[in-house]
């Protein structure tokens, strides 16, 4: 069973993805058109009422995340979580879940975010914010369906009142201390920071991206223009705050000692020149020396020593420049940006930040601060993603009064991406009473979500369904131009660039219904990144139908190798060398040609034959009231099958096309292996010739003919050695001195020098033959005695043997007592006694 089918067919049924029953107390088909995005639906799509908040999938929904294996699910209300692992290996026959009990969160989930170490779970509904805390594992075998989870309301004085500010998006901070601080960004441009392991009301810092309003003043400006709908962490934005810290973090040390080195570097070369702009710089420079030096000085001692190595070590933000980092922006995009035809440019919806070192040969990224290519991603409600280069690194800086406020920095355009909404949406007639079709848009709201093995991969979830955009392509080009370093580099940059090498679009799912004329939105993306779990894509629509895709690990492409860097003598030297006459004696023999090959390059297959795992066309997913009703075949209908019938007519070329250039390719190779068994027989048959006689006598004249040859050589270079050096030089003189030195030492300076080494080995050897015969007497002795007393005790038991030792030792007691008076009594008498006889 393939890994797609499997997936979908464990969890097509699967309870977690149904809507409790208590909810609006609406059918299942009355809830279903409610979640739909059509011109009667669309007000609940663009409004939001924090007072009257319903399932309408409005604004940015992302309701499901992959903690591990287990599967996390917010629908209404709740919170649903199952293990996949379980489902997967059958363990259960019952398919069920849990619902995490949070009695104090009352509100409609919108967002669900995990953080880095899968222990806490932010959720936020319209303009609340909350945390839960996960339960453990093995939570799948307890009897009960619910189980209690600790949960607090977070900022309830900036997120729980009537008019709070719309939450626009909620994330963890990567390298907050234990992964407790929480970024919570609303529509009103502050981005605040929570530490929930501190203080669950009050923010650790407040961000404001959105210049503030000036009393008396009047402008005409768009609501919109003051409206954020998203952030993301890097190194640049179209509004941006640097530097930006955790008030707790946790971060390596390599990043540190890099930034150290980053505005060392900026420093020594600022020095070279002497201008105003210089002096400007230079004062700017000495505010991020006294920044990372702060932060040096917070690294434990260890951490100092070189080479560094790497660990995160807990870090605060210094107070040593009493002034506020600067809100830098708007971003300056070169060239414009075009517009979509038929759109008026929509609203920006979501952002990322993606970050690549064009020669990075392992995965150990962290630290580097400037070698690193930044993309930065923007997606639109008109189906629109524009890619921006970071070529201009944000940098440090601060609010002072010899800030220049009319510097802004700049982002270079390279691509205006197109989802193909637009089209689709226009070959739709609209109903005389109803609005345009194009008016869905403005209930469209794109997210972008990175690919967690590849992040060269993002995927785009909207309201019509989902795209895939790879920009490996972009990047690889780019890397290309980047490591061009030659006299022509301006020229091979340029022509490099003007390939124009494009993001690959591969739609994957659609939820747009030509039938129905609306949609169902898409409201949660998760790509799993554990190793129990196929690695594959899990999308959920707003009616919670699930979908699963199988993906493919992709092949990184060869890199290059470096080129050999020569010296300037030796590249002299070789030009020199082709262009004198060829030297006879360096002429090669004649011989045979050289064997060319066919397969001069290697076989690429066509993209068409290279499975990424994703559908070759988009999967249309439509709800399963749609399957009841009778089908209508309208003009809309004829003109999207005729839309599918081109694009699978396109595909269907395109495979033959492959196929034909796959077959001349074996074709090719088949000619090829010909070719080389033929030259195999060729040089075999040589090999036979050579094998012969008369070849072996002419071998062994050669070869006496070489060792005579290498006799001369060392005459003659022993010839011109001495006429080169007659005398012996202070290292040769030593060397000789040495060896005299040693010889004296090992056989000494006459031939009775009982000193040398050779003397004294000869006296040990006539040591060693004098000592050996009585010591082998006696161990003779000694086995014989063993083997006596062996034989005496063989017919005693163990008690036995006890006993009589026991006995002996207390008849050697008492002789020795009786000797001793023996002795007294000798003594007194003045009679000498005999010694005493051995123990035998």
């Amino acid at each position: 069973m393939d890994a797609d089918d499997d997936w979908n067919k464990l969890l097509n049924d699967h309870p977690i993805f149904r809507y409790p029953k208590s909810t609006t107390g609406a059918s299942q088909d009355t809830l279903k058109s409610q979640l739909e995005l059509s011109t009667t639906t669309l007000p609940k799509f663009t409004e939001f009422d924090s007072q009257n908040d319903d399932p309408t999938p409005s604004g940015r929904r992302q309701t499901m995340a992959l903690k591990d294996a287990d599967l996390i699910v917010a629908v209404g209300k709740e919170l649903r979580i199952t293990c996949l692992g379980d489902v997967k290996l059958g363990r259960s026959t019952r398919k069920s879940y849990k619902v995490l009990h949070t009695p104090y969160l009352d509100f409609d989930i919108h967002q669900i975010a995990l953080n880095t170490n899968g222990k806490l779970l932010a959720i936020a509904g319209t303009s609340q914010v909350a945390v839960v805390a996960l339960p453990r594992a093995g939570y799948s075998r307890l009897v009960s369906d619910s189980i209690e989870c600790k949960s607090v309301q977070v900022g309830q004085f900036y997120h729980g009142a009537q008019n709070s500010a719309p939450v626009a998006k909620i994330d963890w901070h990567p390298w907050g201390e234990a992964g407790s601080t929480l970024l919570v960004m609303t529509t009103d441009g502050k981005l605040r920071e929570y530490d929930i392991s501190v203080d669950i009301e009050e923010p650790q810092q407040v961000l404001s991206f959105v210049p503030e309003k000036k009393s008396g003043a009047f402008g005409a400006e768009d609501e919109s223009e003051r409206e954020v709908t998203s952030f993301t962490l890097g190194k640049g934005d179209i509004y941006s705050i640097c530097p930006y810290l955790p008030q707790n973090a946790s971060v390596p040390t390599s990043y540190v000692h890099s930034l150290e080195c980053f505005i060392s570097a900026k420093q020594e070369f600022l020095a070279q020149g002497s201008s105003s702009a210089s002096n400007q710089l230079s004062t700017l420079y000495d505010y991020q020396r006294k920044y990372v030096n702060a932060l040096i000085k917070q690294l434990p001692t260890g951490s100092l020593a070189f080479p560094p190595t790497t660990r995160s070590v807990p870090l605060h933000p210094p107070k040593t420049i009493s002034y506020p980092a600067l809100r830098q922006g708007p971003f300056l995009l070169q060239p414009v940006p075009r517009i979509l035809e038929g759109s008026d440019g929509g609203d920006g919806t979501d952002m990322v930040y993606l970050s690549f070192d064009p020669d990075e040969e392992d995965g150990d990224d962290e630290g580097q601060e400037t070698d690193h290519l930044g993309v930065i991603m923007v997606a639109y409600k008109d189906g629109k993603v524009d890619m921006f280069l970071d070529v201009e690194k944000v940098e440090a800086r601060w609010e002072t009064k010899y800030t220049r406020n009319n510097e802004l920095p700049m982002l270079a355009v390279y691509e205006c991406i197109d989802l193909g909404l637009i089209s689709s949406l226009k070959q739709v007639t609209a109903q005389p009473d109803d609005a345009p079709m194009l008016e869905l848009l403005r209930g469209n709201h794109p997210i972008l979500l990175v690919d967690p093995i590849h992040p060269d991969v993002v995927y785009v979830h909207h309201a019509f369904g989902v795209h895939s955009l790879n920009v490996s392509p972009v990047l690889e080009n780019l890397a290309q131009a980047l490591r061009i370093e030659d006299d022509d580099t301006d020229k091979r940059l340029q022509s490099t660039l003007e390939q124009c090498a494009q993001t690959t679009v591969r739609p994957i799912l659609t939820t747009f219904s030509v039938e129905r004329r609306g949609s169902n939105p898409i409201v949660g993306l998760s790509v799993p990144n554990d190793v129990y779990l196929t690695y594959s894509i899990f999308i959920l629509t707003s009616t919670l139908r699930i979908h699963v895709f199988p993906l493919n690990l992709q092949v990184e492409p060869e890199k290059p190798l470096p080129k050999l860097i020569t010296s300037p003598l030796e590249s002299s030297v070789s030009s020199t060398a082709l262009l004198k006459e060829k030297n006879a004696w360096l002429e090669p023999a004649e011989g045979p040609s050289t064997f060319v090959s066919l397969l001069s390059d290697p076989y690429i297959p066509p993209p068409v034959l290279q499975s990424s795992g994703l559908p070759p066309l988009p999967k249309l997913s439509l709800p399963s009231t749609s399957t009841s009703k009778e089908f209508m075949l309208t003009p809309d209908t004829l003109r999207y099958i005729g839309k599918i019938h081109e694009q699978v007519t396109g595909q269907i070329h395109e495979i033959y096309v492959a196929q034909r250039a796959a077959e001349n390719r074996v074709k090719l190779q088949q000619e090829e292996l010909n070719r080389q068994v033929a030259k195999c027989r060729e040089i075999e048959q040589s090999l036979a010739r050579l094998k012969q006689a008369t070849t072996a006598s002419r071998l062994e004249k050669a070869t006496e003919a070489q060792k005579g040859l290498i006799k001369r050589l060392d005459r003659l270079l022993q010839s011109l050695m001495a006429k080169a050096s007659p005398e012996l030089s202070e290292h040769e003189t030593k060397w000789f001195e040495e060896l005299k030195r040693m010889k004296e030492e090992i056989l000494g300076q006459g031939k009775y020098d009982e000193g040398s080494l050779v003397a004294r080995v000869k006296l040990l050897e006539r040591e060693y033959a004098r000592v050996m015969p009585p010591l082998k007497a006696l161990l003779e002795k000694e086995k014989a005695k063993t083997e006596k007393h062996t034989e005496v005790n063989r017919s005693l038991g163990f008690s036995q043997a006890f006993e009589y030792g026991k006995r002996s030792n207390e008849d050697a007691k008492r002789i020795s007592k009786i000797e001793d008076d023996l002795v007294r009594l000798a003594a007194k008498l003045d009679i000498s006694l005999p010694r005493a006889p051995l123990n035998q």
